[in-house]
């Protein structure tokens, strides 16, 4: 199959979307597929896909754009300053399907008509959410797919009887997201003392703040945040009164993820509407505990092998937490052992099994 994928942040980011479709990118590549990635970065050598720039616009730069719809956020303004490279690049004859998880430029760029030809089928994998899917509203009532990967139940739920679609999980490189020594002093961590890891953009529906709320009932612990974001200056702050000499923010790089989960004593991630969460299964692996807000989304994820709870009362995380530290050697084996099934052979098998049927009814 010659089969495209396109996001604004490939090869230059290493946020989540851009890291779980990337990285079914290289597997499908890996395993014999003809890939093409489209994205905003530059090539690298050893790659299993050929890879083509499209230049955009950072999301930070553009924090303080206009409001307006299509445009509501510094994440649309960065997408539609993608479309014009994306367009350049896009050769629609060169490829049996394409992929995103971003809408609506990057959904419109690739479904766009094709003058005296067909268009590939597009597939949207539900990576930050199923609005368009589900949403009749504004620009929403464009949305588009041959195809829609749901991340989680909850998504296939409401979207089997509209769309083609497929159940598939997010994977993790099981190769690197596994136990090992911390690294504390290497990473510039404290080498004493709990350390309670979030990894987390800065956003509202992340909740980061209430995460710096938990900790401060935790008087030997550390908060350390990976990540950044709009309210990156509001979470300092906050934690600047309530964590004074306990808080450290910080942006790694995604080969180094693995070593700051081992470095952690306990993952806490409190997003109530993740739409599949990559963070709480490369936490599992890596032999961190982990803290979360009960779903029953979550629960298909992590089953019984993490402790979720009604994240509203910080003193209750809190609580949690310290369980979750005191429960490491029950809850490491087990979480270690339910991440392995989401290992990217096995989901990038449900993908190519999946690609292959939207092909086949557009022919």
């Amino acid at each position: 199959m010659r089969i495209l994928f396109a996001l604004p942040g490939f090869h230059r980011f290493e946020r989540g979307a851009e890291i779980a479709l990337l990285s079914l990118a290289a597997e499908l590549g890996r395993s014999g597929e003809q890939v093409t990635v489209i994205g905003s970065g530059q090539p690298r050598e050893g790659t299993p896909y050929r890879f083509l720039h499209a230049g955009s616009v950072r999301r930070e730069k553009l924090e303080r754009m206009p409001r307006i719809p299509a445009l509501r956020s510094e994440t649309g303004w960065e997408e539609a300053s993608f479309v014009p490279g994306l367009l350049g690049a896009y050769r629609p004859a060169d490829h049996d399907v394409t992929v995103t998880c971003s809408f609506p430029f990057t959904n419109w760029a690739l479904r766009r008509p094709v003058l005296g030809g067909r268009r590939p089928p597009h597939v949207f994998v539900t990576q930050n959410g199923d609005w368009p899917a589900i949403s009749n509203d504004a620009e929403y009532r464009t949305f588009g797919c041959e195809g829609l990967v749901c991340t989680n139940p909850d998504y296939f739920a409401r979207n089997s009887d509209r769309w083609r679609c497929a159940l598939i999980p997010n994977g993790i490189d099981a190769t690197r997201f596994t136990p090992g020594a911390a690294e504390r002093a290497r990473l510039g961590l404290p080498e004493r003392g709990p350390i309670v890891l979030m990894v987390s953009a800065l956003i509202p529906s992340k909740r980061v703040a209430d995460g710096v709320r938990a900790v401060s009932h935790m008087p030997d612990a550390q908060l350390v945040v990976a990540g950044d974001g709009p309210e990156r200056e509001a979470v300092d702050r906050l934690a600047g009164d309530l964590l004074p000499g306990r808080f450290r923010r910080l942006t790694v790089a995604a080969t180094e993820m693995p070593a700051l989960y081992r470095s952690a004593d306990v993952f806490l991630h409190l997003s109530k509407e993740e739409s599949f969460g990559n963070v709480f299964v490369e936490a599992l692996g890596c032999g961190l505990p982990v803290v979360g807000h009960e779903s029953e989304r979550l629960r298909w994820i992590v089953g019984d092998d993490a402790v979720l709870l009604d994240t509203a009362d910080p003193r209750a995380v809190a609580r949690a937490l310290g369980e979750a530290i005191a429960a490491r050697d029950t809850l490491v084996p087990r979480g270690v052992e339910r991440a392995a099934n989401f290992a990217w052979p096995r989901v990038a098998a449900h993908y190519r099994d999946f690609l292959a049927e939207v092909i086949a009814a557009a022919r």
